[in-house]
């Protein structure tokens, strides 16, 4: 089955359950900011401000680039540790390059998503794009590779219910061309879909990695570091920072507890995993937002648990479809 293939059986059931609904509880924010927090096991929005407010989301874009990525690989067969090609038009994006990567350098796609996940590297999203693209234009047909790919980015968003995105590169960078947009309830859909992923997750929770590439004949490593700056801190595994002029600071984060284990009346054991999605969009103190997310969001999920799980509306929960 293609990629293409697998995303769109589930685009009509994701849109039927998109969501809207007013926020439960407001911390002490910035008018000009977004976020949101829903513990993604159950689906249950905990907190929310201007969720729905389309706006650039910076380097959260290379979420989508690692998800087409691994999806794409799983589905073609194609192994991580194959070498990609970095190609002549990286020399005239910009933006973060931690590993110094120029035009003919190799890298495998594990250690691209690697530099691309944890340095927020421009030139590695670039190159995964280009090198799965290419396949991807041999089957899906189009004008470029990396049009190809971004393709696949937005089939990926409208499987997911991402009604309010449009993905224009796999970097997240802005340009007068090039400006996608999303928000803070659709990169949370994103985020509880790559949190699933065991892959992804493997990847996000590093504080830094020490990867590698060739250039000619000689091999040369680097320390990346995570740019999420709570990664390793109060149970944060995750996922990924971005900024831009035009998004502002942004941060995608998984917070996780110990699942809860529930003994049945048949002697049997129920377990409920605990993983707080918080997406903070636009904010100049991410950082600090984000951790009063994770502590009011466990507080309300709590609360919310103890009085019986309630939902009196659909519109409390949010679903992100689960691929078959």
């Amino acid at each position: 089955m293609s990629r293409q293939a697998f995303y769109s059986i589930f685009i009509s059931e994701a849109v039927a359950l998109t969501l809207f609904f007013s926020f439960v509880m407001t911390p002490v924010t910035q008018a000009s900011e977004s976020y949101i927090a829903v513990e993604a096991h159950s689906g249950k929005v905990l907190l929310e401000l201007d969720a729905d407010r389309r706006r650039p989301v910076a380097s959260l874009a290379k979420v989508a680039t690692a998800m087409v990525i691994l999806d794409w690989a799983k589905l073609s067969g194609t192994s991580m540790a194959e070498l990609a090609v970095v190609p002549p038009a990286v020399v005239a994006l910009g933006g973060s390059n931690p590993m110094g990567l120029a035009p003919g350098d190799r890298i495998s796609l594990r250690e691209a998503m690697y530099s691309m996940l944890l340095g927020s590297d421009n030139v590695a999203a670039y190159t995964l794009a280009e090198h799965a693209g290419r396949v991807i234009l041999q089957r899906a047909g189009g004008r470029s590779a990396q049009g190809a790919f971004v393709n696949e980015m937005n089939n990926l968003a409208r499987a997911l219910g991402m009604t309010r995105t449009s993905f224009a590169n796999p970097h997240g960078m802005d340009s007068a061309r090039q400006r996608g947009s999303s928000s803070a309830r659709d990169m949370a859909r994103l985020a509880i879909y790559a949190m699933r992923d065991t892959g992804f997750r493997f990847y996000v929770k590093q504080p830094q990695r020490t990867v590698s590439c060739f250039r000619g004949s000689q091999k040369r490593s680097f320390k990346v570091r995570n740019t999420h700056a709570l990664v390793g801190k109060a149970g944060v595994n995750g996922i990924k920072s971005g900024h831009t002029v035009l998004a502002g600071p942004c941060a995608a984060t998984s917070s996780e507890k110990k699942a809860i284990v529930e003994k049945l009346a048949n002697g049997a054991a129920r377990l409920t995993g605990r993983r707080l999605i918080v997406i903070a969009l636009g904010s100049q103190d991410r950082w600090g937002i984000t951790q009063v997310l994770i502590t009011q969001g466990w507080g309300a999920y709590e609360a919310w648990r103890q009085q019986g799980s309630p939902v009196t509306l659909a519109r409390e929960l949010l679903v992100v479809p689960v691929p078959q």
